[in-house]
């Protein structure tokens, strides 16, 4: 089955032909400002399988840790489709708001120690009071 996410006004896609291979709610500042909400949504889909379709203006920032992240959005709309992590180079994160296909339910809540007071998520979720781990 093909994931779908696109752009507000349809000029920019991402689409792959596996499911995401986590999903998480990130309550970083920078997130928090992305959406324009009080956390973020992303869906992490390996590079391998994705298709990008239209053209994307970047941003990129410098992480916490020193790492890069670059938002790439739609040039026409402004919507932050999805981005790239140097911690995580084989996988585009990609924007839960804009997903066109059903998104799984995320499996865990990153930078809880910048959530705000009244969010909360399911005990069963592994909460990290900063980022997840990087991985090995």
């Amino acid at each position: 089955m093909n994931h779908k996410a696109e752009c507000q006004c349809g000029a920019l896609s991402i689409t792959s032909t596996e499911g995401p291979d986590f999903v998480i709610a990130c309550n970083c500042r920078a997130c928090q400002k992305r959406t324009g909400s009080v956390f973020g949504v992303g869906a992490y889909f390996r590079k391998d399988f994705v298709t990008i379709n239209g053209d994307a203006k970047d941003w990129q920032r410098a992480t916490e840790s020193g790492r890069t992240l670059t938002n790439h959005f739609c040039p026409e709309c402004g919507s932050n489709l999805f981005w790239s992590l140097e911690m995580r180079p084989d996988h585009f994160g990609v924007s839960g708001g804009c997903m066109v296909s059903r998104l799984p339910e995320p499996n865990r809540a990153i930078w809880t120690s910048e959530k705000h007071d009244w969010v909360s998520f399911p005990d069963e979720w592994p909460n990290f009071e900063y980022g997840t781990p990087a991985p090995k």
